[in-house]
């Protein structure tokens, strides 16, 4: 997939809050393969989102930053809390550092089903667009590595489940990139939204993941409750046809994931 910048620039410094993450080391690996110089936000780097702690020093010299730093929590209010609290810091001190642009990855759909986890980030876009630094917001489809976190977390005793949804999943690394290149072009507001290149069924997918794994037990699909997970079964969750859709699909991912395997590297991660 390809996006398209504005005015592009060389030898920047851009902060990636969340920089290890499934989506942030992606995004430092690209910003650098754009020339630019990334500077990772993590408690393992001295930067503290909640609490602030660090983010002045960190953000110093800093001509951008992206916001793709995650909490797990499933809670509605915990997730506001975060989300408000972290980018909120993130915002001040950026403001008091006199960075230029302000770049947040969110989820699409989390209008229509702001709920659970999905109302931290309907929180979190407002939190950027109130902040006061020039702001890009780019709502992404869940990533394919969605189906790992899954079956990772989603059972009862030893039995895993698949839960029912429509998702059109995309790369992580694809992602990446977009926030790489939306970075380092001038803040743009809401952007047109991203997604993978075709509809999957997300149970299918974990079951799938899970085969591919060597796991071969039952893995019932289930209907999971809560508003979010309702919204996701009725299609709230998929792009709109303005959406940039990216190119590599789950079957993809999963013969990928099986080649980094038999070389001692997988990936895993959340969305």
């Amino acid at each position: 997939m390809s996006t398209q910048n504005d005015s592009p620039a060389s030898n920047l410094r851009i902060a990636v809050a969340g920089g290890t993450g499934v989506v942030g080391a992606p995004t430092v690996a690209a910003l650098r393969a754009l020339g630019h110089t990334p500077v990772v936000l993590t408690r393992s780097t001295g930067v503290d989102l909640v609490t602030g702690a660090g983010l002045d020093a960190a953000l110093e010299g800093v001509d951008a930053v992206i916001d793709t730093a995650n909490t797990t929590t499933l809670s509605a209010k915990a997730a506001i809390a975060y989300f408000e609290t972290a980018t909120g810091n993130l915002a001040r001190a950026g403001i008091r550092a006199g960075v230029g642009h302000l770049v947040v990855l969110s989820i699409v759909g989390v209008d229509r089903m702001p709920h659970e986890y999905y109302a931290g980030k309907v929180a979190q876009e407002r939190v950027a667009e109130q902040s006061g630094l020039p702001v890009s917001i780019q709502r992404a489809t869940q990533f394919h590595e969605f189906a790992a976190q899954l079956f990772e977390n989603a059972h009862l005793g030893p039995l895993h489940l698949a839960p029912r949804a429509r998702v059109q999943p995309m790369a992580a690394r694809e992602v990446a990139a977009a926030l790489a290149e939306l970075a380092v072009g001038p803040p743009r507001g809401r952007v047109p939204d991203i997604a993978g290149p075709q509809e999957e069924r997300l149970d299918a997918m974990i079951v799938a993941y899970a085969r591919a794994r060597g796991h071969r037990g039952w893995i019932p699909s289930v209907s999971l409750p809560g508003a979010q997970m309702k919204g996701m079964r009725a299609g709230l969750a998929l792009p709109g046809p303005e959406a940039t859709l990216g190119e590599q699909t789950f079957a993809q991912w999963l013969s990928e994931q099986a080649a980094g395997a038999t070389t001692g590297s997988t990936a895993t991660g959340a969305r």
